[in-house]
């Protein structure tokens, strides 16, 4: 997406090799990045480390199963109209995060790893999200090879049978697993992407109905700067919130407006300052400097913010010779609080969190460059969010809402390059939709 935006040449990526942090009992301890650090990092105990080895191998109990009566059965079938969601639904009882982490690599990867990469990035609550939903690669390990490595030797036998199609030789090759940003920041690739696609972007138009028309399609109708404007379209593609899309589809289906509803988004704040250099503790540099993607910080060890990325070690250009940027954030699912706080208390609250870890105590204020409060922020995948979902797609369907697809991060994912994923999954049912249906 980004070559096809003219955007190759502002491309910039992470170094591959930058450790990231996690704090554990008032140090900040690096995380393994490859397996040849596996036994060596001393974020985990040796037995810690052994019982992950032997879980990922696959001795460690084995999956959870419901126990159904027969009259939950009965009532279930009713509820569950299709026998194939039926078997989905109750083949295995549904694990959060947590559970199944704890089952398989043990405590200790739980609570010094997994739970504050949750936090970093879900901001949410490790003992409700649904490791099927939330981290559907490594739940589906288990589910195919018996255990998370023999399910990973069955997923490389896999690729080597069916060999991905040749990179397309456009794309930049960076020199290992990383992540990338763009010269002057992410808000390049809406504004390249608005500059191709030109006044077919529309802008400050509020959707405010959904209407199906006579001939298979719909007419929307909007607020505009310039009045009420109505759309007539083949197709419609709702990738704003679940809670939005809700309320505007409630006239045509409760059901799905139910549905979409049910998902929980807690609220982030996303808190950007400024250090001199010299703030930063010796301990924390690497070769004078501070190098590195970032920190979590684990909710057990007594610190408000979630973590921190190290936006000028990570980027060229993006703070001034001498200084250092930080972007934190605070908040989540275990933290909701923060709506109430002024701008200042939060930059109190990080700037606190820091000089606990980063930050020397006596070094000076923190410029400030940016507070923003997501009131409704990420969506969190609990347990059941698959089945909302379907049931979503499902009652559209059922109504007679073909060409009416859901989308954006509650459906695809959260991360960025999941929601673009997503969205191209969505290009090409819309692609498939037309060809069948709309042009006959």
């Amino acid at each position: 997406m980004a070559v096809d935006s003219g955007l190759k040449d502002d491309l910039v990526f992470g170094d591959p090799n930058a450790p990231r942090f996690v704090l554990w009992e008032g140090k900040l301890r690096p995380v393994p990045s490859k397996p040849g650090d596996l036994p060596f990092f001393d974020l985990m105990s040796i037995p810690g480390k052994l019982r992950a080895g032997l879980g990922a191998l696959g001795v460690r109990p084995p999956p959870p199963v419901c126990v159904l009566s027969p009259l939950c059965i009965l009532d279930s079938l009713v509820k569950f109209d299709c026998a194939e969601r039926f078997r989905r639904r109750f083949q295995g009882r549904e694990e959060s995060v947590e559970d199944f982490v704890r089952r398989n690599l043990g405590a200790e990867v739980f609570e010094r790893l997994i739970e504050p990469f949750c936090s970093g990035v879900y901001a949410g609550d490790p003992s409700k999200l649904s490791m099927k939903a939330a981290f559907g690669k490594v739940w589906r390990l288990e589910d195919t090879g018996g255990s998370i490595i023999g399910g990973t030797i069955k997923t490389i036998q896999e690729r080597g049978k069916n060999p991905k199609p040749p990179r397309d030789p456009r794309l930049p090759t960076p020199k290992g697993q990383t992540v990338a940003s763009f010269r002057k920041g992410l808000t390049m690739l809406p504004d390249a992407i608005t500059s191709r696609l030109g006044s077919k972007v529309k802008l400050s138009w509020k959707l405010t109905s959904i209407t199906k028309s006579d001939n298979k399609g719909y007419a929307l109708v909007y607020k505009t700067p310039e009045g009420v404007v109505s759309v007539q379209a083949k197709t419609v593609v709702m990738t704003i919130p679940s809670y939005v899309a809700s309320d505007i589809l409630r006239p045509l289906s409760s059901d799905a407006a139910d549905a979409l509803s049910i998902f929980y988004y807690p609220p982030v704040a996303a808190v950007t300052v400024s250090y001199p250099k010299e703030a930063i503790r010796k301990e924390c540099l690497i070769d004078g400097e501070l190098q590195g993607f970032g920190q979590l910080h684990p909710r057990s060890q007594g610190v408000e913010t979630l973590g921190t990325i190290y936006s000028s070690s990570l980027f060229p250009n993006r703070a001034p010779a001498g200084r250092v940027l930080l972007l934190n954030y605070i908040g989540g699912s275990t933290n909701t609080g923060i709506v109430s706080k002024t701008e200042s208390e939060l930059v109190e609250a990080v700037d606190r969190d820091l000089r606990k870890m980063l930050i020397n105590p006596r070094a000076v204020d923190p410029l400030v460059l940016g507070v923003r409060v997501w009131p409704q922020a990420i969506p969190q995948f609990l347990i059941g969010h698959l089945d909302h979902l379907e049931a979503a797609k499902s009652a559209l369907g059922k109504g007679g809402y073909d060409g009416l697809f859901l989308g954006g991060n509650y459906v695809a994912g959260v991360a960025l390059g999941r929601c673009v994923e997503g969205a191209y999954e969505s290009a090409s049912q819309i692609s498939d939709y037309l060809t069948k249906y709309a042009y006959k």
